[in-house]
């Protein structure tokens, strides 16, 4: 099922198609694009994948700097918006996003987890269950990054420094669900639900905000220790 674009702010032109180029421009400038998808937007059935071909590029990234490819908004449920900047706060999350709003089931009053303020996403995992970069905002996370997300890696309490903010890694899991399943197929749920799928963080990671600041696409992640 494709995603139904609904225009509701400056439209730029699709990522993933011949003008990405164009796209890297427009977004530069400030333009931002929101999209309404369905409740699972499933993905088409698809011949077994042997997606451990993919390890050896998802293991690459320098644990040392990464870079900012996607900042994904999602003011809420079941839309996106792909954002050239954006402000991240330590109380309000990614400003304009609905986590806090949503609340979380893991807090005693059902109140928004600030373990989860932020999700990361390997852009390396998703290119490989999911090779349409149009689709990538379905995965629901905010950050798509170009960085090692690994355990060994990032154990919580790593902090990370993009453009003027600093985020630190929570120990709460980030794991996939049944809409995950839906939107990129079965076996990749089950993929990045595999003891080497944790082991690298394949669904990625959760993160609360430290220091609040700006977040540009493009920016370098830096990892700056942790909080011992």
């Amino acid at each position: 099922m494709a995603i139904s674009h609904a225009v509701i702010r400056r439209l730029g032109p699709s990522l993933g198609s011949p003008a990405f180029d164009l796209v890297t421009r427009l977004l530069a400038l400030g333009w931002s694009r929101r999209v309404k998808i369905g409740d699972t937007a499933p993905v088409e059935q698809r011949e077994f994948r042997n997606l451990d071909s993919h390890l050896a590029r998802i293991r690459e990234p320098s644990s040392d700097g990464g870079r900012l490819e996607l900042i994904v908004r999602r003011p809420a449920v079941d839309e996106r918006e792909i954002l050239s900047e954006a402000t991240l706060d330590t109380t309000e999350g990614l400003v304009g996003d609905g986590w806090a709003a949503r609340g979380s089931r893991a807090t005693p009053d059902g109140s928004a987890d600030l373990d989860a303020q932020l999700t990361l996403i390997s852009t390396r995992v998703l290119q490989a269950i999911e090779p349409d970069r149009e689709r990538w905002p379905l995965a629901g996370d905010q950050l798509y990054v170009d960085f090692d997300l690994s355990q060994a890696t990032l154990p919580a309490g790593s902090r990370l420094a993009i453009g003027s903010a600093v985020i630190e890694v929570s120990e709460t899991p980030h794991t996939g669900c049944a809409k995950f399943s839906a939107r990129f197929g079965s076996d990749a749920l089950r993929w990045i639900n595999s003891p080497i799928g944790r082991a690298h963080r394949m669904r990625g990671l959760n993160a609360r905000i430290l220091e609040g600041g700006t977040i540009r696409t493009g920016d370098v992640i830096r990892r700056i220790g942790t909080g011992d």
